[in-house]
């Protein structure tokens, strides 16, 4: 068994920065997006729904009743609604599942419209392929009834078992019904009655709030949007001379907007994923990564007993450690205003792991000179 920490990479020249830095084509200007795609208009968004529910029709890969004694008393419930009377009876099918079905209520979804549905197995089913869900109400945060799910189930994936062994690939305990559930109840909200509606930033950012607030007032060619702070943009509805806030909304959610954000770099140790923003800035520091490699080797020895004599084969262990580091270790420099985009470049043509490359991000973040939020996750 051998383990390698921290391989060398190979030394990081200011040489070799200065031509990746020529071979990067220039940063571009900042791309714009649509309004809509930046904010959250207060009062337009949807509420979450949870059912509890029993799916039916599976081929032997239901709950067992036994382990899942709720799943028995749904059915029973459910049965009984139906004037079937399972009282005292002893049975024990495995084509039922207990299920929870969630779902969300879109803004403005009218009675009898119909919504998508999630289901997942709360059982100890083991698939949800070819179930079919039996209807089963859906309620809101106060507990009303808004919508009603039922229909058949789309799972992925499969699970197959023998006597000594199982298969699994995706997740067949999930599942989707596609226009499955109708909606019985309107949420009471009427957007026309509002005199102003607040824009929510999706990525507060002072920035960003002053030139959504520039842009609207720009389009109506007076003062009706005002910016809170950096996350609020007020529009007066009134103040825009339109008939009502739909039509206000609807002239304003396609505005293009050049969005700023703050520089981040998130990294992730376990995929070894690195996402770092434009506007990321190095100042001048000194990098070094040594190059220790680790060898653990068993070797055991079988010790047998002579032909005819008395003893027992004896397994000696013996092991071999060796620890080294690798002399060609080097010093690099790199100059101050330096791009990421550029180091992560310069590190990639020296064939820098992903997963050095974080350990080494995160110690320029810890010498203050990296002038960035280092998210690791």
């Amino acid at each position: 068994m051998s383990a390698r920490i921290g391989p060398l990479a190979g030394l990081l020249t200011g040489l070799v920065l200065m031509l990746v830095s020529a071979l990067l084509p220039a940063p571009a200007a900042a791309q714009q997006v649509r309004l809509k795609d930046l904010v959250e208009f207060d009062g337009v968004r949807g509420n979450d729904l949870i059912g509890y529910g029993l799916v039916v029709g599976l081929a032997g890969t239901g709950d067992g009743l036994r382990n899942t004694p709720f799943t028995e008393e749904i059915m029973s419930s459910i049965l009984e609604r139906l004037g079937v009377n399972v009282t005292g009876e002893d049975f024990r099918p495995r084509n039922v599942a207990a299920v929870m079905v969630t779902a969300q209520l879109p803004p403005f979804a009218r009675a009898g419209a119909r919504i998508d549905v999630n289901v997942a197995a709360i059982g100890d089913a083991r698939s949800l392929l070819g179930g079919t869900l039996v209807m089963t109400p859906l309620n809101g945060a106060d507990g009303q009834i808004y919508a009603v799910a039922q229909g058949s189930i789309v799972a992925s994936g499969f699970q197959a078992e023998g006597q000594a062994a199982q298969v699994t690939q995706g997740v067949p305990t999930s599942g989707v019904i596609p226009a499955g559930a109708r909606v019985e109840r309107e949420v009471d909200f009427e957007l026309n009655r509002l005199s102003s509606v607040r824009l929510a930033l999706r990525a507060p950012d002072f920035t960003t709030a002053g030139r959504i607030e520039t842009v609207i007032n720009g389009e109506f060619g007076r003062a009706v949007a005002q910016m809170l702070d950096a996350g609020t943009v007020v529009v007066d509805i009134p103040a825009a001379g339109m008939r009502s806030a739909a039509h206000v909304l609807g002239r304003i959610e396609n505005l293009a907007i050049a969005p700023q954000t703050r520089a981040r770099v998130v990294v992730d140790h376990r995929t070894g994923t690195i996402v770092m923003g434009a506007d990321v800035r190095i100042s001048q520091v000194a990098v070094a990564q040594g190059n220790l490699t680790l060898q653990v080797q068993e070797e055991p020895i079988v010790v047998q007993p002579n032909p005819f004599a008395e003893g027992e084969t004896v397994v000696v262990p013996r092991t071999r450690i060796g620890a080294g580091e690798d002399e060609r270790t080097g010093l690099a420099e790199l100059t101050g205003g330096t791009s990421l985009s550029e180091i992560v470049a310069g590190l990639n043509a020296l064939g820098v792991s992903p997963r050095d490359m974080i350990d080494i991000l995160t110690s320029i973040s810890a010498a203050g000179a990296l002038h960035a939020e280092l998210v690791v996750r």
